[in-house]
């Protein structure tokens, strides 16, 4: 407007090694107008834009970034684990420890109420196994009891929450599950599609707790740095309620993260029909909650040995290659239907058997109804074979790989795989040279949602114990930052917006001490 004052800046930062992007210089000073970043360059550069109202900060050398941009974890159930009992190694390392957790809940919660926990690591208990049904049974004897793995591919019920699922001797596992069995007695250990019997007696949770989860869960991130995420299933055990408790956190303005929220389009655990009813397609929505891709899910998980491999796994007999949730066909007509109504897919795949599915099912739907723009993911991706890499690459699939899981489970993963097998997973840098931009995510409560474990894993190709495994997919500190920044935001079509501090997009900005 002719006549107007010089634009000022609503804040400033200044006097830092301000990281705006892969190839882009470092900066010292970056000034933010209406949310967005307004100028980044020395502190002289920036000095001008300083005005009355304007809000400065001397970063004092401190290092900042783009937001990490947590490309598949879970928000939701993160905020609720963080109310149910913590089962991690952290907090309970040996079988006895776990056990009194679930005893100490149990006594403060009235006898018939769910006593509900998550996290435990079979690999890493003193006992090297699963807690069993009637060990769960003399902790709490009055309470159903549910224990989720760290992965959320398997869980121990107790007596009283199989009795109240209907499972007993005589149930036959469904398709893409597994029931435990010993000496031909229960020993409370589902898998995959047999959990749901559990899940659908669990009690209902009320909009109002799931805003209070999603809320804990954002204040969480934000303090680490994370200020997007993809919520990777809205629906998995609360179907539409969630997606309700994520509108009104949205309203209510009680959504700290900016959220691209995936759908579950399962066969069993779906929210298709209420989204296609408020005619909800992927990328609606705004920058603070967006609606995402379709989830589906046709594996488990490499340590819970349900990942669908070609191979089997060691110390099992040639059958041990895990577990297909769908048949082709099944995943074949999902993904076409979705496909030609105009919606995008981030299909949980983990072993080189569900990946091969996936990618018939995404070059079918493309070959119908081509649309070379649309960025379907395979989300984890982790034990992929070269000729399908190849397939991805001409096909423009996005891998939404967890370096962090070679971190946490990379030594778990020796015991269930050969060497070059574990080497080969997770390949981040042939993903790179094939131009997909691998992104980065934690998949927590899967493992903790720290970055630094991804970070660390991705420069280094560690495990926590040290072990170095395909150290030639080592990045470079920028290149791992641009997986959790920029490529992260691509994953979710909304690199234009956010993953680079350059005028223009959104700035947020993570602050490391």
């Amino acid at each position: 407007m002719s006549g107007s004052g010089p634009v000022h800046a609503n804040l400033v930062l200044f006097g830092g090694k301000i990281w705006c992007g892969k190839g882009l210089p470092l900066a010292a000073s970056l000034a933010v107008f209406a949310d967005h970043v307004l100028a980044t360059g020395s502190d002289d550069d920036i000095a001008p834009l300083i005005g009355p109202g304007t809000r400065v900060i001397d970063l004092e050398g401190r290092f900042a970034a783009p937001g990490l941009n947590d490309a598949h974890m879970h928000l939701l159930p993160y905020g609720t684990a963080m109310a149910e009992v913590d089962l991690r190694p952290k907090a309970a390392p040996t079988l006895d420890a776990l056990l009194a957790a679930v005893k100490v809940r149990a006594e403060t919660t009235p006898p018939g109420d769910w006593v509900i926990g998550r996290g435990y690591d079979h690999f890493k208990l003193d006992v090297g196994r699963h807690p069993y049904r009637e060990e769960l049974d003399a902790a709490a004897p009055d309470h159903p009891v549910y224990i989720v793995r760290t992965d959320g591919h398997l869980a121990v019920a107790n007596s009283a929450a199989l009795a109240l699922a209907g499972i007993d001797e005589t149930t036959v596992a469904p398709q893409g599950g597994m029931i435990g069995m010993e000496n031909g007695r229960l020993t409370g250990l589902l898998a995959e599609t047999a959990r749901e019997p559990v899940m659908a007696v669990l009690p209902e949770t009320s909009v109002a707790d799931l805003v209070d989860a999603i809320e804990r869960a954002g204040e969480d991130c934000l303090s680490r740095g994370i200020t997007s995420v993809m919520e990777a299933a809205v629906g998995i055990r609360d179907g539409w309620t969630e997606m309700l408790a994520y509108q009104t956190a949205h309203r209510s303005g009680r959504l700290p993260v900016r959220v691209y929220a995936t759908l579950m389009g399962d066969k069993g655990r779906t929210v298709l029909p209420e989204a296609r009813a408020a005619g909800m397609l992927s990328g609606g929505g705004d920058a603070r909650g967006r609606s995402g891709p379709v989830k589906i899910f046709t594996d488990g998980s490499a340590g819970g040995r349900t990942a669908a491999m070609t191979r089997p796994y060691l110390g099992g007999d040639a059958e041990d290659t895990g577990l297909l949730c769908l048949s082709d066909a099944e995943l074949n007509a999902m993904v076409l239907e979705g496909h030609r109504e105009g919606f995008r897919f981030a299909i949980h795949a983990i072993g080189d058997a569900a990946i091969e599915q996936v990618l018939n099912a995404f070059e079918a739907a493309q070959a119908d109804t081509p649309d070379p723009a649309r960025r379907h993911r395979i989300e984890h991706c982790g034990w992929l074979r070269p000729d399908q890499m190849a397939r991805m690459e001409a096909a423009h699939v996005l891998p939404a790989p967890q370096p962090a899981f070679l971190y946490y489970f990379g030594d778990l993963y020796l015991t269930l795989a050969e060497r070059e097998r574990v080497e080969a997973s997770h390949p981040m840098r042939t993903w790179i040279d094939a131009g997909l931009d691998p992104s980065a995510s934690t998949d927590c409560p899967v493992v903790e949602i720290d970055p630094f474990a991804n970070l660390y894993t991705m420069v280094t190709r560690k495990t926590e114990r040290g072990t170095e495994l395909g150290p030639a997919h080592c990045l470079t500190p920028e290149e791992a930052l641009h997986a959790y920044t920029y490529a992260s935001a691509y994953a979710a079509h909304e690199e234009g917006i956010k993953g680079r501090l350059i005028p223009g997009p959104l700035a947020a900005i993570a602050l490391f001490d």
